[in-house]
């Protein structure tokens, strides 16, 4: 009679006995990894995991990276590969094909016996008793939202799309039209079935542009500096200081106040990106002045939102105390 190895040792006994199931996803990533001689990419786990669930496979290459991968990781039990979208189980090349066979079967029950005592409410949080929509409903509703998420402005090209019922059918909400918007798959994840947020009374046209207005123009006419998908920066071109940037929104939009929160993140993001940049290359640079007008009477000349990122250096004035406060004559130092 063989001896065991002790990595089967101890993957049967975590297996068998330490394994804590609130789901089926442990005893199937291990089967997926020993099925594949001990490595496999999370979107070859995903599938594996497909086969008892046929929703999407971002969905659970997103349970595996944050929960069931990092729950195996900490047991030591598999490993990920580093900027790479792979994980290993450790040890698997000590195991005999004997070995692997009785790991696989024994994983192969463990869901067994889960699915027996939980049934169909193992894949509730998914199915949520809905009926398949029929593709020209979704048609309509991702037309609607010009296929992006309304919720962070995301395209479609860049995540994919799912069709949210604004009152959860979990809370009574019916399949109806005016009942779907377009979510990418993170907000829809996070936003669950918790509330009724009609996204849609808010949702904003991204492509909107005004005839003649400077700043719609620059984005075409002048050298961006930075872009993302909702926001780009070019330089002042009348900087208080060398290396003064604006960040604006793509959308035609008069001031701050009637930015969306995706619009307010694209132009942090850019902030922040344009700030690093800045200093990585000008090592004068020791703070910055962030600034913006909103209405003719705070200053207010072009009547595109648009946020001021002015370097300041160390001399740059003689009494820089007070910052911005220097808007209102007098007020700046106290």
């Amino acid at each position: 009679m063989s001896v065991s190895s002790q990595t089967f040792l101890i993957l049967y006994d975590f297996i068998d006995n330490k394994m804590r199931m609130s789901h089926v996803y442990q005893p199937l990533m291990l089967k997926a990894l020993l099925e594949s001689s001990g490595e496999a990419k999370t979107s070859n786990i995903a599938k594996s995991l497909l086969i008892e669930d046929t929703s999407q496979i971002d969905y659970y290459s997103l349970r595996i990276d944050t929960m069931v991968g990092k729950v195996l990781r900490r047991h030591g039990l598999i490993s990920k590969a580093s900027r790479q979208p792979t994980y290993t189980l450790n040890g698997y090349e000590e195991l005999t094909d004997s070995e692997v066979g009785q790991l696989i079967d024994l994983c192969h029950n463990k869901v067994n016996h889960f699915k027996e005592h939980r049934g169909d409410e193992v894949w509730q949080h998914r199915s949520r008793n809905r009926k398949a929509m029929p593709g020209t409903v979704r048609y309509e509703v991702l037309k609607r939202s010009n296929y992006r998420c309304e919720l962070c402005g995301i395209n479609a090209e860049d995540k994919a799309l799912e069709v949210d019922h604004i009152v959860p059918k979990s809370l009574g909400g019916k399949d109806d039209l005016t009942n779907y918007q377009a979510l990418c798959f993170t907000c829809n994840a996070s936003k669950g079935n918790r509330d009724d947020l009609n996204l849609r009374v808010a949702r904003v046209d991204y492509d909107q542009r005004k005839p003649s207005c400077l700043f719609c123009d620059a984005y075409l006419d002048r050298e961006v500096v930075a872009e993302n998908t909702l926001a780009y920066a070019i330089k002042d071109g009348f900087p208080v200081t060398e290396g003064h940037m604006l960040i604006m929104p793509k959308r035609h939009v008069n001031d701050y106040f009637g930015l969306s929160t995706a619009e307010v993140s694209a132009t942090h993001q850019l902030m922040h990106k344009l700030k690093a940049d800045l200093s990585s290359t000008d090592p004068t640079i020791s703070g910055f002045n962030i600034g913006m007008n909103a209405g003719e009477s705070a200053g207010q000349s072009v009547f595109h939102c648009h946020t001021h990122l002015i370097p300041r250096r160390d001399g740059d004035v003689d009494n820089p105390r007070g910052g911005v406060r220097h808007v209102v004559g007098g007020k700046g130092y106290y």
